[in-house]
């Protein structure tokens, strides 16, 4: 069969047209989905997807953050994530559990903050009180930001350790920004500040000393202390702005890890832009999480563990695997 020269050039001007149009094309399938993250902030620090904003890695990436507000604690956060309110919440990683316990399909995307010896949430009492050790708890009154997260799990656990009662010592919510004048005016017995209240603490510490009965990570060790975390329906909705959304977060714990000083600075001005005192970022110690932002299995099995421990959990009825944000478990673009 002969093809004359007009039918093969018009072909040619054809297949020539749509190879033009292929870059284009795929131009217009690359361009990434629009999605708005609504999410609570909290009084005094930057969560690392709202540094992350700050130093403008969500840029081109079709991801928008909106703040909608403060959250008092974890808990509270967890509550709006699960009503629909905003698409990310944070919590201490026991608060996290309970809350995927309790029939909510939480997926904990990264680990918003650690705790080890630089960054860690310490237990106060006034200087020269005979309040020295965990054993001397029992019966005392502690400040904590909320209750059924990080501090409170931590005071379980803590005198657990030492044989007492997990409930031997009462807790009361004081918010952080109190914590110090509650403290100093002996309302309370100690004050608990968390490893994301560095700033609160710093900027008390420079009015006084206080006297340290311990650490969290005394109790714990160095571990992942919260985390971020997104609705597994939302991920499978969109799954390329979630795995976007987790590793510019944990590009931006990385960031503060290697550059203390430029961190601080951000911190200050975005402080400075929600009206809080951006004086208070010179306190912040880091994120307290491992190179490069990465959470491990440890990091949730530890609490699942004691949860089992206490009977809050079935043995088995949890496991980190199925927790801790994987992409490659939902189906993304790419992968």
């Amino acid at each position: 069969m002969q093809i004359s020269r007009r039918t093969f050039g018009r072909a040619a001007a054809l297949a020539a047209g749509l190879f033009a149009a292929t870059p284009a094309s795929i131009a217009l399938a690359a361009e990434p989905e629009q999605v708005s993250i609504r999410f609570l902030a909290s009084q005094g620090g930057l969560s690392a997807h709202e540094f992350a904003d700050a130093l403008g890695y969500f840029k081109d990436t079709g991801i928008t953050l909106k703040n909608v507000g403060y959250a008092q604690g974890g808990p509270a956060s967890l509550f709006a994530l699960a009503s629909g309110d905003v698409e990310v919440g944070g919590a201490a990683t026991a608060a996290v559990l309970n809350s995927i316990a309790g029939g909510n399909d939480f997926v904990a995307a990264y680990a918003s903050n650690g705790i080890n010896k630089t960054t860690e949430s310490i237990f106060y009492t006034l200087e020269g009180s005979p309040i020295k050790s965990i054993k001397d708890l029992a019966g005392k009154t502690i400040a904590v930001n909320t209750l059924g997260a990080h501090l409170d799990y931590t005071v379980r656990e803590a005198l657990h350790s030492v044989g007492l009662p997990e409930n031997a010592a009462k807790l009361v919510v004081v918010p952080g920004p109190q914590l110090e004048q509650v403290l100093r005016s002996k309302q309370v017995d100690i004050a608990a500040f968390g490893y994301w209240q560095k700033t609160f603490e710093g900027a008390a510490l420079k009015n006084g000393p206080f006297q340290k009965i311990f650490g969290d990570t005394d109790v714990l060790g160095e571990i992942a202390g919260g985390f971020a975390v997104l609705r597994r329906d939302w991920i499978k909705e969109h799954p390329q702005a979630a795995k976007t959304f987790v590793e510019k977060s944990e590009a931006a714990l990385e960031y503060a890890r290697l550059h203390p000083e430029e961190t601080k600075a951000v911190i200050a001005k975005v402080l400075a832009s929600r009206n809080e005192n951006p004086d208070i970022a010179q306190y912040f110690t880091g994120y307290g999480v491992r190179e490069g932002g990465k959470a491990v299995n440890r990091d949730l099995q530890f609490w699942i563990d004691i949860l089992a421990r206490g009977g809050v959990l079935k043995p088995g009825q949890l496991k980190a695997e199925d927790i801790l944000y994987n992409p490659a478990n939902f189906a993304v673009a790419g992968n």
